[in-house]
């Protein structure tokens, strides 16, 4: 192999100069593995297998696979096959599937396209050369509850916190109490906020679709962009937490269910944008209604713990939500989990009864809608708001947050839909446990940030920034 490489290096140094002289007249049929290149200039490598050469092309790697092409007609086509850059883009600590749904369905930015970009119009070797070239952006994804918070160009976020203020409160002075927010972060990264763009997840507030609830969400989020433009960020890109955690899962329409920290929202969005006037569902029960659930039904079973994170650490651990609620009650479905400091602590029914309390709030003493039927409302009014000709947008359902990744929920939540639902919308509904558990949000933000495009399509700079509030203000 090392004989074979040398040849190649070779013939790429003694053709390089001369590429523009190549007038080979050869064709590649693609779809016959075995069909030989025919090319009296190369010498040695007149006759190589095609599967042979991209298996050559794979080991060399990108950087001198892209010079290969500078050889003749023939191999620049081989090369720039999107197969072979699709391999090299799945080496980057990212799904290729992932990579090819947000250069196929994100590209343009919003508004998205109804229908998306085709891979065979899509260079594959260009885009993996735009992507190398981007220099990252700081991903923060802020809610009611925690912070996560790290580079688009790592697997995973670097750093959590508890979030320093409330997000969707929209009091003065708003934007000195995001800079706080956001310089906080940015210090605890240790980065300049003049030298990388920065994306921010938006959390949900203020559910209708009046002018007054219009204006708090544009206040928000202008609040957002002055807050960041204040510490010279270039450029900057907020997008609401809900339709990241859409992305995340590969679909750009359907309903996310987000079990945040103090509520659970419904919401509808097409096409990357969330459909206030479809109506986004709120039921008032979060991670804290259901981790102070929990804690009660250990009290009055005597199970002894120190501290409300030792009640959340077993709801992580150990709680999940029964498929038939009924059924569970007269299995035996204890479990114990090691909590540090503390030892072995031992449930039993708390384990499923602490979830069920989002399908039956009673059970908690709380009055408010199950989700099944907030989901169902939800796809009712989808249907009757008629915004597309294809009425099964609203049928794939997303879960995200911390609490939604408890085990059995997507299935006891399509069950419960199933059921409930007349056949004819429930057909075709499919619920999907957050695609990458509590990082969701913060994973779907990196599949922006990480787009070829990004920087052209999807943030927004200073100058734009103060352009469009010039308008508004002579609106």
């Amino acid at each position: 192999m090392d004989t074979l490489l040398r040849k190649v290096f070779g013939s790429v140094s003694h053709r390089s100069g001369s590429s523009s002289r190549s007038n080979s007249n050869s064709r590649i049929d693609h779809f016959q593995q075995m069909m030989y290149i025919q090319i009296s200039s190369v010498g040695e490598f007149d006759r190589i297998p095609i599967d042979i050469f991209i298996q050559i092309l794979k080991i060399l790697g990108p950087k001198e696979s892209a010079k290969l092409r500078a050889v003749c007609k023939s191999w620049k086509y081989i090369v720039s096959d999107n197969k072979l850059w699709m391999y090299f883009l799945q080496n980057q600590q990212e799904p290729g599937d992932s990579i090819f749904f947000a250069e196929t369905h994100l590209r343009s930015g919003f508004p998205l396209p109804v229908f998306p970009t085709q891979a065979p119009d899509l260079s594959f070797m260009h885009i993996y050369g735009q992507r190398v070239q981007l220099p990252g952006a700081i991903i923060i994804d802020g809610g009611s509850g925690y912070c996560k918070y790290g580079w688009s160009k790592y697997p995973s976020p670097s750093g959590r916190s508890a979030t320093f203020l409330e997000f969707g409160n929209i009091e003065s002075p708003m934007t000195s109490r995001l800079r706080h927010f956001f310089s906080t972060i940015c210090s605890r990264m240790q980065v300049k906020t003049s030298t990388q763009p920065i994306v921010v997840s938006v959390p949900l507030c203020h559910y209708d679709d009046t002018e007054s609830a219009k204006g708090s969400r544009r206040q928000l989020k202008e609040a957002i962009y002055s807050a960041l433009f204040d510490m010279n960020v270039p450029a900057v890109c907020a997008i609401n937490q809900a339709t990241l955690a859409l992305f995340a899962a590969r679909h750009t329409s359907g309903i996310v269910v987000n079990i945040g920290f103090h509520q659970t929202s419904v919401v509808p969005i097409l096409r990357g944008k969330i459909m206030h006037e479809v109506g986004v569902e709120v039921i008032g029960i979060g991670a804290l209604k259901l981790t102070g659930f929990l804690k009660e039904q250990m009290q009055q079973n005597n199970v002894n713990f120190q501290s409300l994170y030792t009640v959340r650490t077993l709801k992580e651990n150990l709680c999940y939500v029964a498929i038939d609620y009924e059924a569970e009650l007269a299995n035996d479905t204890r479990a114990s989990f090691r909590v540090p400091s503390e030892g072995w602590i031992t449930l039993s029914k708390e384990r499923f009864q602490t979830g069920e309390i989002l399908f039956q709030p009673r059970i908690a003493g709380v009055q408010a809608m199950a989700l099944q039927q907030a989901v169902a409302l939800c796809m009712d009014h989808c249907l009757d708001a008629e915004l597309t000709g294809d009425n099964n947008w609203y049928k794939t359902v997303v879960l995200s947050g911390g609490s939604a990744c408890l085990p059995g929920l997507s299935e006891r939540l399509e069950k419960e839909l199933s059921e409930y639902l007349p056949a004819s919308i429930s057909s075709g509904i499919r619920v999907i446990p957050p695609p990458y558990g509590v990082d969701s949000a913060w994973f779907g933000a990196k599949l922006v940030s990480n787009l070829s495009t990004f920087t052209g399509s999807w943030c927004m700079t200073k100058k734009q920034f103060r352009l469009w509030s010039r308008r508004k203000q002579m609106w």
